[in-house]
C-alpha cells in the first residue's frame, strides 16, 4: 500500500506537468486540446485515490471477498452519475464538472474501502504502527506485479493502434466496432468473474501446497466458461439481428448495421476462447506467474491480432472483415499458447519464498 501511494503521488505530479504534452501528442488542437488538458489534469489529481482502491480491491479479492469492491464500485458510479449533471450544468462548470464529479465519487470510494479495511468482518487488518520499509517485499512486489504491468500497458498501447487501424476504415466501422464491443462485454461479464474468482483460488492453494485443487479449480472455471461462451455464442449467432437493432441508436445507417452483423458472427466464434483467455490469466496471475500472463497480453495484440491486420489491410481485398477474423484468430492463438504453458508446469514454480527474514523487523504487521 505505501509503495502504491507514493507512486500514484510520482505518477499524479508527472501527469499534471505533461499533460498538454500528452494531449499535443494525441493530434488534439484549439478547444479539443484545452478541454483535454482541462479533463486530464484534474483526472490525474485522482490517481492517489484510484492506486488505493487497486489495492483494497485486491486485498478483498485475496481473501474471497468479490462481493464488497463491486457493490463499492457500483455506489461510486451511482454517485458519479448524480454529480455530473449538478457540476456540469448546475454549477456551469462545463467538462471540468464532470472530471471534478468523476474524482469525488473515486475518492469516497478509496475513503470507504480503506475504513472497511480495519472493520471486524475484514480478516486482514493493516497495522502501520512502526513501520519502514523492507526490501525484500518490495522486490517481491516489483518481481509479481512488474509483468502484469508491462503486459497491461502493451495492451492498451496495442488497442490504441488497433483503434487507429479500425478508424483508417471510416467512421462506420468504428461505430460498429464500439457497439459490438458493448454487447460482447455483457455476455463476457460472467466469464471475466470466473477468471477473477480463479485467481484468489489459486493463490491461496498455491501457498497451501495444494496444486491438485489448484488443477481442479482450473478445470471447473474452464468448463464453466466454455460452457457460458458456447451459449452467448448461439444465441448472439442466432439473434443477431434483433440484438443489433436493439442496441443500435441510429437505425438509418444501413452500411453500421451489415458491418455490426458481420463483426458480431466472427466476435461470436471467438466467445468460448474469450473465457479461457480470461481463466488462463486468472491461473497465471494467482500462481505469481505474471511473466506468462503478460506475454499473452502482449503477444496477442503485437504478435498475432496487429500483423495479420496489416497483412489483410495490405495484401487482401477483405476490408474490415480482416480486421474482425484477425481479432478472432489472435484469441485462438493465445489461448493455444497459455495452455501449452498450463502442460509444461512452468506455472508452478514459486515466484514469492516466504521465510523467516520476510517476517522480520521492517515487515507490515497483520493482525487477526
Amino acid at each position: 500500500m505505501a509503495v502504491t501511494l507514493l507512486a500514484s503521488i510520482v505518477f499524479t505530479i508527472m501527469g499534471y506537468i505533461i499533460s498538454p504534452t500528452i494531449i499535443r501528442l494525441m493530434g488534439a488542437t484549439g478547444d479539443l486540446a484545452e478541454l483535454g488538458n482541462i479533463y486530464l489534469r484534474i483526472t490525474f489529481l485522482d490517481m492517489p485515490f484510484m492506486f488505493l482502491f487497486f489495492n483494497i480491491n485486491s486485498m478483498m479479492n485475496a481473501q474471497g471477498d468479490t462481493i464488497t469492491p463491486t457493490v463499492l464500485s457500483g455506489i461510486s458510479a451511482i454517485i458519479n452519475v448524480i454529480l455530473d449533471p449538478i457540476f456540469i450544468f448546475t454549477f456551469d462548470m462545463g467538462i471540468a464538472g464532470a472530471a471534478w464529479a468523476t474524482l469525488i465519487s473515486r475518492a469516497i470510494l478509496a475513503v470507504v474501502g480503506f475504513m472497511m479495511l480495519f472493520s471486524e468482518k475484514n480478516k486482514i487488518r493493516p497495522n502501520f504502527r512502526g513501520f519502514k520499509f523492507n526490501g525484500e517485499i518490495i522486490k517481491e512486489i516489483v518481481t509479481v506485479g512488474l509483468p502484469s504491468t508491462i503486459g497491461q500497458s502493451g495492451a492498451s498501447l496495442g488497442f490504441i493502434v488497433l483503434n487507429g487501424f479500425i478508424g483508417s476504415y471510416g467512421t462506420a466501422t468504428i461505430a460498429a466496432y464500439a457497439m459490438v464491443n458493448r454487447i460482447t462485454s455483457l455476455v463476457m461479464q460472467p466469464a471475466m468473474g470466473l477468471g477473477s474468482a480463479l485467481t484468489a483460488i489459486v493463490g491461496q492453494n498455491m501457498g497451501a501446497n495444494q496444486i491438485d485443487r489448484v488443477k481442479e479449480a482450473f478445470h471447473k472455471a474452464l468448463k464453466l466458461t466454455i460452457i457460458i461462451g458456447s451459449v452467448g455464442c448461439i444465441l448472439l449467432i442466432v439473434f443477431d439481428n434483433p440484438i443489433i437493432n436493439f442496441f443500435m441508436q441510429s437505425k438509418d445507417d444501413p452500411s453500421v448495421i451489415e458491418l455490426s452483423l458481420t463483426y458480431l458472427f466472427y466476435i461470436s466464434l471467438s466467445m468460448p476462447l474469450m473465457g479461457i483467455f480470461s481463466v488462463l490469466q486468472g491461473l497465471f496471475q494467482g500462481s505469481g506467474n505474471t511473466k506468462y500472463s503478460m506475454a499473452m497480453e502482449v503477444g496477442r495484440l503485437w504478435f498475432v491480432r496487429l500483423p495479420m491486420i496489416l497483412i489483410f489491410k495490405h495484401l487482401t481485398n477483405w476490408g474490415s472483415s480482416g480486421i474482425w477474423f484477425s481479432m478472432s484468430f489472435s484469441n485462438l492463438i493465445v489461448c493455444l499458447y497459455g495452455y501449452w504453458i498450463y502442460r509444461g508446469n512452468g506455472w508452478q514454480k514459486r515466484v514469492i519464498k516466504l521465510d523467516d527474514e520476510c517476517q522480520g523487523e521492517g515487515t507490515l504487521g497483520i493482525v487477526e
